[in-house]
């Protein structure tokens, strides 16, 4: 193995494997709970460059099939506006950690949004004009959203980016190029819901009840928003294909039944997370109404 396979090789064991040191238990909304989640997304930043990524050439069939996934205006946005709201929660933040760790989730947010530019760009997908990203007015409720959207959205992300992979829809070649960035949002995941509970617990009392109404208006507006982009509407107002919201798992996957495919979805999850310490906090949420979801569902 060459010298700059082993440096990748090493720099992807790093992502996705860390752990804190010692072996006791951590309180959480504790001192040290915060310094264990900034420095295990610090320390597992994997230093890939977008703009040197090798795409790999694809055949024509392989071709088409990417190019005409109805998802790069949306998905381009969503990491556009990501790394936006990000960057504005961590303007406000004076804890140096926190801001350098807040720093480095937005650098790769924008970062995700560059190897997205670069897939279309290399493969010619034709997108629409990007809008402007502001900067949001109230950044934590935009911290919020961000966190809870990735929370939802990589839930499904995982086992779908899972059963492409092993129906050959997307080529290995292509699959190994996107993996740190699939692998990043699990990173994203466990430092959002670590902060959620550390900031919560450091609130005063009398503010906590505030932060609950404001945690259940953002899962509010993120289950109507999801009602949208099913129908085809994203949060801009703006209109694409529905169809693919619907039956994206049979389009590009295995043929899974509904049940099989949320099955997936929390071995998945199970599978990203696994590698770091156990004593971070794992997001529950999507995962227990995925559980409970699947009471109803056939075998």
């Amino acid at each position: 193995m060459s010298e700059t396979l082993q440096q990748h090789a090493a720099a992807d064991h790093a992502m996705r494997h860390w752990n804190y040191p010692g072996r006791t238990p951590v309180r959480i909304g504790s001192d040290e709970h915060k310094q264990m989640f900034c420095r295990m997304l610090l320390e597992t930043h994997n230093p890939y460059k977008p703009a040197v990524i090798d795409w790999p050439p694809l055949a024509p069939g392989e071709l088409h099939r990417i190019t005409s996934l109805p998802i790069w205006d949306i998905a381009v946005q969503t990491e556009g506006r990501a790394s936006i709201r990000v960057a504005a929660f961590a303007s406000t933040v004076r804890d140096a950690l926190l801001r350098q760790a807040l720093d480095m989730d937005g650098a790769e947010e924008a970062r995700h949004k560059a190897v997205l530019s670069k897939l279309v760009e290399a493969y010619g997908i034709k997108l629409a004009p990007e809008p402007e990203y502001p900067v949001p007015k109230n950044a934590v409720r935009a911290w919020m959203v961000t966190g809870y959207s990735e929370c939802i959205d990589s839930f499904f992300a995982f086992g779908l980016f899972r059963s492409a992979q092993k129906s050959g829809y997307f080529p290995q070649e292509l699959v190994e190029t996107f993996e740190p960035v699939i692998q990043e949002e699990a990173r994203h995941i466990l430092f959002f819901v670590n902060w959620v509970a550390w900031y919560r617990r450091n609130l005063p009392w009398w503010r906590r009840p505030a932060f609950l109404v404001r945690s259940l208006t953002v899962w509010a507006f993120l289950i109507w928003e999801r009602i949208g982009i099913a129908r085809g509407i994203d949060a801009d107002g703006v209109m694409h294909d529905a169809k693919f919201a619907a039956t994206g798992a049979s389009n590009i996957g295995e043929e899974l039944s509904p049940r099989a495919m949320i099955e997936l979805c929390l071995t998945e999850n199970d599978r990203r997370m696994s590698g770091y310490d156990e004593r971070l906090l794992r997001p529950t949420t999507v995962p227990r109404l995925a559980k409970f979801a699947l009471r109803f569902l056939k075998k």
